[in-house]
């Protein structure tokens, strides 16, 4: 029986599906199995999450004293350096109270010279005042010893009791303001008394007003969000701009709970910006995991005991720091979008921080000098007042 023409294309096109079915069954099998072996050699081992931005210090510039701007530096995106002045305040009445503190200092210095002196002249009235009532009683004494042979009137006896009685009570009155002048200045030195050192402690802090009035950089980086314009009138604490050091930036990366059971400190971190594509990768390191959820945190947290509420899937915040050779390359700006990727096959990390902080993470010393220098222009004050010149000898 020959095979009609029909049935031969049914044949054939029953073949063709097959052979189409088998290759899509093979297709489906290498799929599955790339997949596999992938999650098994690579994918379990790394977290990867595109919720992930560039954080680091905004330093905000605030003036320790009030006054009106006379000098503004720089603008936004200038770069400074640490110590430069930025911003400069009238220093008039600044200046004009100095001078007085420094006047009231010398006065001071002045005045507990002449305690001390007081104080010298009075030991040596003390010591006059015993001469002489030692002598009035020896002559008193002598003078009773011969009353009896008539030698001596009473009269004149009694007038020299009455001069041991009036020495007595000059040596008593003297002794008295001996140790009210004393109280003044005992167990301490000019430099240690305590109305130089309120004095001294009043010119330091006007002199540091006054060096207040050039408001410098606390540490380098890019000026950012400038308020302050000339001739305003600011009071201490007004924010006048942002000082960004980009050399202290980081990376929050927002990981879903589900996905930090095997994150742990010190994981490696592959990173790429936006800014750069996928052209720039940055290595880092987690510094921390997060300590609460976004939410948790938040200044309406969610109330759950309602019992009407809908689960979310949680993020935590992990901190990540930078290759600092990466980002001298490469800089970034605050509140760009990343994508991490962390290395989870290094397990040995802790969860937790379990050491305290040996050093601060952040200091400046740009506030010393003008103590120091407060410091030499006391002791310049002490020196000048503290003892007698030739001319006054």
């Amino acid at each position: 029986m020959d095979t009609t023409p029909d049935t031969t294309e049914q044949r054939q096109r029953a073949s063709k599906r097959k052979r189409n079915f088998a290759i899509l069954l093979i297709i489906i099998a290498l799929a599955v199995a790339g997949t596999l072996t992938w999650y098994l050699l690579y994918g379990r081992y790394y977290e990867e999450t595109d919720d992930a931005y560039v954080d680091g210090n905004q330093v905000i510039l605030t003036p320790r004293v009030s006054g009106t701007v006379t000098q503004v530096s720089v603008d936004e995106g200038d770069y400074v350096q640490k110590g430069q002045p930025l911003v400069l305040l009238d220093p008039s009445d600044t200046d004009v109270a100095l001078q007085q503190a420094e006047a009231a200092l010398a006065s001071t210095v002045r005045q507990v010279r002449g305690l001390y002196s007081t104080a010298d002249n009075y030991r040596a009235q003390v010591a006059a005042k015993k001469v002489a009532l030692q002598q009035a009683e020896s002559d008193y004494a002598r003078r009773q010893r011969i009353f009896a042979s008539g030698a001596v009137s009473a009269e004149d006896l009694s007038h020299y009791r009455d001069t041991v009685n009036t020495a007595r009570n000059d040596l008593i009155a003297a002794e008295q303001a001996l140790r009210t002048n004393q109280a003044m200045v005992d167990d301490t030195v000019i430099n240690s008394h305590p109305e130089i050192k309120s004095a001294v402690a009043d010119l330091r802090q006007k002199y540091l007003d006054h060096a207040r009035t050039t408001i410098v950089a606390p540490v380098s980086g890019f000026v950012a969000k400038r308020a302050v314009q000339l001739g305003m009138r600011v009071d201490a604490g007004t924010t006048l701009l942002a000082i960004v050091p980009l050399d202290q930036v980081w990376v929050n990366a927002n990981f879903k709970e589900s996905q930090m059971r095997e994150m742990r400190i010190g994981q490696q971190v592959t990173l790429t910006a936006d800014l750069y594509g996928d052209d720039v990768t940055y290595r880092g390191r987690i510094e921390s995991l997060g300590i609460g959820t976004g939410s948790a945190f938040s200044l309406l947290p969610a109330q759950n005991a309602s019992g009407n509420w809908i689960k979310i899937v949680q993020r935590l915040p992990v901190r990540i720091t930078l290759d600092p050779h990466d980002m001298a390359k490469h800089p970034l700006r605050i509140g760009l979008s990343m994508l991490a990727t962390v290395d989870l096959r290094h397990t040995q990390g802790a969860l937790l921080p379990d050491k305290t902080v040996a050093h601060p993470r952040f200091s400046t010393d740009v506030y010393n000098d003008p103590l120091a220098n407060a410091e030499q222009l006391v002791n310049k004050i002490l020196q000048q007042n503290s003892q007698p010149h030739a001319g006054s000898q």
